[in-house]
């Protein structure tokens, strides 16, 4: 199982690396759809939430080592511990509860909240962001990225789950 677990988080963290270049082509729209967060989340669901805490954490901070992107600080910093909250939290609250898409649905909106929390934290604590910019950069402006998790992840963890055991 571990073997299985190690391959499926590589596979998670090269998505990682790729997707943004992806919805980097809709300029609009690409970074608000957080290319970076779906592979954290399902690495968390699926693999467990150590997977995806370290998968979540080690993502941006590689992904500026190799692209540049995002910048370090104060943004790779923050994202770093935003996706290591959203792998452990998704994971942990999942495991604990069967499968099923309202245990899915709870798993991944509190993992949102708390890693956005979690970001604003950072944020504030490196560059002392305000509530303003809080609530904008890490709400209102994901609304797309957002809603995009809250179809695309249950859809995927409903259908892996039945693979998976």
């Amino acid at each position: 199982m571990k073997a299985k677990q190690l391959t499926l988080s590589a596979l998670f963290l090269a998505l990682g690396l790729i997707l943004p270049f992806v919805t980097g082509q809709i300029p609009q729209i690409g970074s608000m759809l957080l290319p970076m967060h779906l592979p954290v989340f399902l690495c968390g669901m699926i693999c467990g939430w150590p997977y995806g805490l370290t998968i979540g954490f080690i993502l941006p901070l590689l992904r500026f080592s190799l692209f540049h992107m995002p910048p370090i600080f104060p943004t790779g910093i923050a994202m770093a511990f935003e996706l290591a909250t959203y792998g452990a939290i998704s994971g942990l609250l999942l495991k604990r509860a069967p499968n099923d898409l309202k245990n899915i649905y709870f798993s991944l909106i509190v993992a949102m909240l708390l890693g956005r929390i979690v970001w604003g934290i950072i944020s504030y604590l490196l560059i002392q962001i305000d509530m303003q910019i809080f609530i904008a950069s890490g709400f209102i402006s994901a609304i797309p990225g957002i809603i995009l998790q809250l179809i695309i992840i249950p859809l995927i963890i409903r259908n892996v789950g039945k693979h998976m055991n």
